[in-house]
């Protein structure tokens, strides 16, 4: 077994689930906004199977998320690799403060999360 490799796909699993509940999508909610299944969907959540490209983007899609951003939070794009130089990483500061802060609710996070990337797609 890839040990670094599953790595990056539990990570990217991850990553994808915490979306997805900020979100406030259920599995079968991002499945049918995906047009993929319920147990792939699962799979990939779980760091179980390798996303393809085209489900990537059709993921990254439904849960109002960059391609780069879920690539660069499995570790397989580093920040400049496809982003403007900086773009990345501070979305990603920004989006994990809000998300590693106690004091807000998970309906909280979510709210400021969509005002946050409502503000960056202004740009």
């Amino acid at each position: 077994m890839n040990e670094p490799w599953d790595a990056q796909m539990e990570a990217l699993g991850d990553f994808i689930r915490r979306q997805r509940k900020l979100a406030n999508l259920s599995l079968r909610q991002l499945a049918d906004k995906t047009r993929l299944s319920n147990p792939y969907l699962s799979q990939v959540e779980r760091g179980l199977h390798q996303p393809s490209m085209r489900v990537i983007k059709l993921i990254s899609e439904a849960l109002n998320v960059s391609a780069e951003t879920l690539l660069t939070h499995a570790g397989l794009l580093h920040h400049g690799d496809g982003e403007t130089p900086g773009a990345a990483a501070g979305v990603t500061t920004v989006e994990h403060a809000i998300q590693a802060d106690g004091r807000l609710s998970d309906h909280q996070k979510a709210a400021l999360i969509t005002v946050y990337r409502s503000m960056l797609a202004t740009d």
